[in-house]
């Protein structure tokens, strides 16, 4: 008997083993399979930049508003924009107000003064705001994370 329970123990110990290996092996996919997740949820990129308005830099509002930032929602659902900021690399902050994107729609925001839109909002600058060599738009959410980040021109 005591050959016999010494088998069972051996198998059960075996078969804890490979229970223990096959779930090891799997955590790795399991995690794989969330990160994968993870890239469906919501998505707000900086699609474009127009940073050198065309023609001379004389401050007009036309020419100021012809500088401009896009930002694309690229999922399929309606994001609130409320405390997101969009900063160049100087600290220039503009800070979004009650907007929402519409799922798969891009918003355009100019630098000079005008009256928003859903498609367009104007920052009501009298300067412009991004450099026309090399700057870096930075994207953030209400958290203050960094959700994107567009550069151009030499690296500062």
């Amino acid at each position: 008997m005591s050959s016999a329970s010494s088998s069972v123990r051996r198998i059960a110990a075996t078969v804890l083993a490979a229970g223990a290996i096959v779930s090891a092996a799997a955590l790795p996919a399991a995690a794989h399979d969330g990160d994968r997740h993870q890239q469906r949820h919501p998505r707000v990129e900086i699609s474009r930049v127009q940073a050198d308005s065309p023609g001379r830099d004389h401050r007009s509002n036309r020419s100021l508003n012809a500088e401009w930032v896009e930002i694309t929602n690229t999922t399929r659902d309606a994001i609130n924009l409320r405390g997101w900021t969009l900063r160049d690399s100087d600290g220039n902050r503009y800070r979004f107000d009650n907007v929402r994107i519409a799922g798969h729609a891009t918003i355009r925001i100019h630098t000079g003064n005008g009256r928003d839109t859903r498609t367009d909002l104007f920052q009501d600058r009298r300067d412009y705001v991004w450099d026309n060599r090399s700057d870096t738009a930075t994207l953030r959410d209400d958290r203050g994370r960094t959700v994107d980040t567009e550069t151009w021109g030499r690296h500062r």
